[in-house]
């Protein structure tokens, strides 16, 4: 059996899927205290890297996402799948989970 070998460029979602790296949580609070990474929170903020080709409704339509590469977006809490790839974290959810789109 051949090795497989993943990374951000080879991940294609499917249907309504979308691929996001996340955002690194805060090291420090408003105070200035230092939190050690057990007492981090998930971090539910990151940019879309890749989005899957749309949901089919029941006429056999695709329904596009509304989210595109490169946006920053807000997602439920304990959303998607999270995945380690090259140091990095992601999370794969699906476009439902998306709460808000972030302008900068």
């Amino acid at each position: 059996m051949a090795a497989l070998t993943i990374n951000v460029s080879t991940v294609n979602p499917l249907g309504d899927r979308v691929f996001v790296k996340i955002s690194p949580s805060e090291e420090k609070t408003a105070g200035g205290i230092l939190l050690p990474d057990t007492a981090k929170e998930k971090p539910q903020v990151g940019e879309v890297v890749a989005v899957g080709p749309g949901k089919v409704d029941n006429n056999g339509n695709r329904t596009a996402l509304e989210v595109k590469v490169g946006d920053k977006v807000l997602y439920s809490k304990y959303a998607g799948t999270d995945i380690k790839l090259g140091g990095d974290d992601y999370v794969l959810l699906s476009e439902k989970d998306i709460l808000a789109s972030i302008s900068e």
